[in-house]
C-alpha cells in the first residue's frame, strides 16, 4: 500500500531542509544539544502552534503520543527538559532565517504580475505580565514589541522583528530596506522627517496619517474628481509645505488629504505620491488594518499569548515558530488551492494534523472502507449470475 503522510508532515515541506542544515551549521546551532537537534526544535515549536498546545508537559505528551510519525518527520522523542533548555539557548537567527526563506517563498508563489508593491509596517505589543520580571515597561504594558513589514497583495510578513516594550516605533521602522516604486503605509507613530526623506530619495512613496503638531501651509488646492471611496469621503486635496521656526525641513513635495470617516470623524493624511488620486492615496491607508488583521489571527489563532519559557531567547523563538506557522499555511493554502477562510483552514489543520490525508481534502469526509473494491456496474444496470 502507498504511503500517504500526515498532514503536518505535508505542511513541513516548503522548508528546505538542505538550506536549513546549512543555515544551522553557520550558526552552530547544535552546539549545546547535540541529541536535540535544530530540526526537532523547529518540528516541535511548530507543533505546539499548530496543535494548540500551550504547556511544555502538553506539547511533550502530545507529541510523544503520535510516535509513528516521528520518523517521517525526521525527529525523535521530546524531553520536556531537553525542550526547555533548548528554548533557553539556541540562536535565534536559524529560525529568522527560515522565516525569511519562507517569506520569500510564500511572496513568489502569491505574486500577481501587474500588481503595485504596497508594504505596510506596524508594531503590536506582547504583554508578558509579572511572570518576566527581565521585561521593560513603557507605561502600559511590560513586556516586548513585535514589528512587522507586511505585503497586503499577497498576505505575507515580509520582515518581523522584536524589541523591548519600550522602543519606539520608528526605530525600527528606519531599519526597513527602502524599495523603489513601493508605497510604505504607517501610522503617525512612525513620523520621522529624515526617514521620510529617505523614502522619497529612493524613489518610493508613503502614505501616512499626520500628527496634530505638525504645522503646514498649503500651496495649491488640487482638484478633486472623485470624492467618495468606500466608507469614506474627501474633503481636501491641497500640496503643502512644512513649516517649522526650527531646524527642521522636508524638501520634499507633500500632499495633504483630509478626509471623513462613516465611522470615525475626520483624519490628516500625508504623501509624497503626487500622481495617485486621494481616493486611491485614502484607500491605501484603509489597507493598514489588514496589518491589525494580522495581529488579532495570530494572537488569537495561534499561541503567542502563553508561552514554553520564561526567558528572552523563548519567547522570540516561539513568536517565530507563530510567524513560521503562519507562512506554512498560506503555503499550504496557495499549493492546494484550498478556497476556505484562513481561519477555517487552521482550525481543521489543527483538529487533523497528525492524520495521514490529503490537504486538498481537508474539509471531505475519508471514503468508507477505502480497501473495497469499488463495483463497475451501474445500480440502475441489470446484472446477470449463473446460478
Amino acid at each position: 500500500m502507498r504511503y500517504r503522510g500526515s498532514i503536518f508532515g505535508r505542511l513541513l515541506e516548503p522548508i528546505n531542509r538542505r538550506q536549513f542544515q546549512t543555515v544551522v551549521d553557520r550558526l552552530d546551532g547544535d552546539a549545546y544539544d547535540k541529541s536535540f537537534r535544530s530540526w526537532d526544535h523547529l518540528v516541535a515549536l511548530i507543533y505546539a502552534q499548530l496543535s494548540g498546545n500551550s504547556s511544555l508537559r502538553g506539547v511533550v505528551t502530545g507529541f510523544n503520543a503520535n510516535s509513528q510519525h516521528h520518523y517521517h518527520l525526521g525527529t525523535g522523542k521530546l524531553s520536556r527538559s531537553t525542550l526547555s533548555d533548548a528554548n533557553a539557548r539556541r540562536p535565534i537567527g536559524i529560525f529568522a532565517q527560515t522565516f525569511a526563506a519562507l517569506s520569500a517563498m510564500a511572496r513568489r508563489q502569491l505574486r500577481s504580475e501587474g500588481m503595485e508593491m504596497v508594504r505596510l509596517i506596524d508594531a503590536s505589543p506582547i504583554p508578558l505580565g509579572k511572570v518576566c520580571s527581565w521585561a521593560t515597561w513603557n507605561g502600559r504594558i511590560r513586556g516586548m514589541k513585535l514589528h512587522v513589514v507586511y505585503d497586503p497583495r499577497s498576505d505575507v510578513p515580509t520582515c518581523v522583528e522584536m524589541t523591548a516594550a519600550n522602543v519606539n516605533d520608528i526605530e525600527i521602522g528606519r531599519q526597513t530596506p527602502i524599495q523603489p516604486a513601493t508605497t510604505y503605509v504607517f501610522d503617525k507613530g512612525y513620523c520621522r522627517f529624515d526617514w521620510w526623506q529617505k523614502i522619497n530619495d529612493s524613489k518610493a512613496f508613503f502614505v501616512t496619517r499626520a500628527k496634530t503638531s505638525i504645522r503646514l501651509r498649503s500651496l495649491r488646492h488640487r482638484a478633486i474628481r472623485k470624492r467618495n471611496g468606500d466608507g469614506f469621503e474627501i474633503l481636501a486635496d491641497d500640496e503643502v509645505k512644512l513649516t517649522s521656526k526650527g531646524d527642521s525641513r522636508l524638501p520634499i513635495p507633500l500632499r495633504r488629504i483630509k478626509i471623513r470617516r462613516e465611522k470615525g470623524g475626520k483624519i490628516t493624511l500625508l504623501t509624497n505620491d503626487l500622481a495617485r488620486s486621494a481616493v486611491e492615496i485614502a484607500a491605501l491607508y484603509k489597507s493598514r488594518w489588514q496589518i491589525e488583521l494580522l495581529f488579532r489571527w495570530i494572537k488569537q489563532h495561534l499561541d503567542i499569548r502563553k508561552f514554553l519559557g520564561a526567558n528572552d531567547n523563548a519567547i522570540r523563538l516561539q513568536v517565530l515558530a507563530a510567524m513560521i506557522a503562519y507562512l506554512l499555511l498560506r503555503i499550504a493554502a496557495h499549493t492546494n488551492c484550498i478556497k476556505m477562510l484562513p481561519l477555517r483552514f487552521a482550525e481543521l489543520v489543527g483538529q487533523l494534523l497528525l492524520t495521514r490525508r490529503s490537504l486538498a481534502a481537508i474539509d471531505k469526509p475519508p471514503p468508507i472502507n477505502p480497501s473495497r473494491r469499488k463495483s463497475t456496474i451501474s445500480p440502475d444496470q441489470m446484472e446477470l449470475r449463473y446460478a
